[in-house]
């Protein structure tokens, strides 16, 4: 499997000249988007709750591409939507999925997601394939997005009833969550993370179930992602500790039983999840393709050329998906 025929090599775009302009380049410079016409769909979960789901169709598509946002994103996120536009452009039918707490699904279902929630996903992935009727489905994840999707795949209670998905795609996508909080608590990265601590508190206060007193006192002394990690995923997901939670969370441990065509992309500029990692994977599991490139910051990947809504991250995978359905 190759990128795609339509994607050049990377070559950053001016004045998005390092790594951390990259990932910002959205926030300082929000690209025109369209208005939102996904059809709005709730997908039943176990516990009684719901999630939402933004359905973008296209005549005689490709496919169904299951996209999925990062930690304290939604299905509106600036970037996210630019994908799921270059999608459509590339023929694929779009299902952008709100995690557990997230965005405008944050009144249907309480608590909040983690980087494994299998069970959230299940609903999900039986929906989709509903939607998808026989043409293929496929994942695309941004950031801890694709964690979550990876994650799901490798689960063996989902796998054992089909193939959960057709093929993937996972951009800036830690798989290793020790390593990558390890990152995010740098000096250097203190702004980004109050900005992503910020976005957690304020949709943990906001659950519908309320939280308890102690999740409040937490919550008021946390300023860490691995502090909140401690206070609330790991204590609702059931894994006690966030060392237990990184752990048992994180998709490294298991991407030799990886059986789905997956493309992950990663920049060695990335302020957020270090390379070396991803690095570490190359041409180690057979269907996995690593992409690394020396540019590109944190779902960054604006490059020399790019069309007002794709950028060469976008380009990327929709070519990529492209090739692996026609072979």
């Amino acid at each position: 499997m190759t990128p795609g025929p339509d994607a050049p090599p990377f070559r950053p775009r001016w004045p998005w000249c390092n790594g951390d302009l990259q990932t910002l380049r959205d926030t300082l410079h929000p690209p025109r988007l369209p208005a939102d016409a996904g059809e709005r769909l709730l997908v039943d979960l176990p516990d009684g709750g719901q999630l939402l789901a933004l359905h973008d169709r296209v005549a005689e598509p490709l496919g169904l591409v299951l996209l999925l946002h990062g930690l304290g994103g939604s299905s509106d996120r600036e970037g996210l939507r630019r994908m799921g536009l270059a999608l459509q452009a590339a023929g694929f039918a779009v299902l952008r999925l709100n995690l557990r707490g997230a965005g405008r699904g944050r009144p249907f279902a309480s608590g909040t997601y983690a980087a494994c929630c299998n069970s959230d996903l299940a609903p999900v992935f039986h929906l989709a394939r509903q939607l998808a009727g026989q043409q293929p489905l496929l994942g695309v994840g941004i950031s801890l997005g694709g964690s979550i999707l990876l994650n799901a795949c490798l689960d063996e209670d989902l796998t054992r009833q089909g193939a959960v998905l057709d093929g993937l795609v996972c951009t800036s996508s830690p798989l290793d969550l020790a390593d990558c909080s390890a990152s995010i608590e740098r000096p250097r990265n203190r702004i980004y993370q109050r900005w992503l601590m910020r976005r957690l508190v304020d949709q943990t206060l906001a659950d519908p179930a309320g939280v308890t007193s102690k999740e409040q006192r937490d919550l008021a002394a946390t300023s860490t992602i691995r502090a909140f990690d401690q206070a609330i995923t790991a204590q609702r997901w059931g894994y006690g500790s966030v060392e237990r939670y990184y752990q048992q969370a994180s998709p490294l441990r298991r991407l030799s039983s990886l059986a789905l065509p997956t493309l992950l992309l990663q920049a060695e500029d990335d302020p957020w999840v270090p390379v070396a990692v991803a690095r570490s994977q190359q041409g180690r599991h057979r269907q996995l393709e690593v992409v690394i490139t020396r540019h590109g910051g944190h779902n960054g990947f604006h490059g020399r050329g790019d069309a007002p809504l794709a950028c060469w991250g976008d380009r990327l995978t929709a070519g990529w998906l492209q090739s692996l359905i026609a072979g």
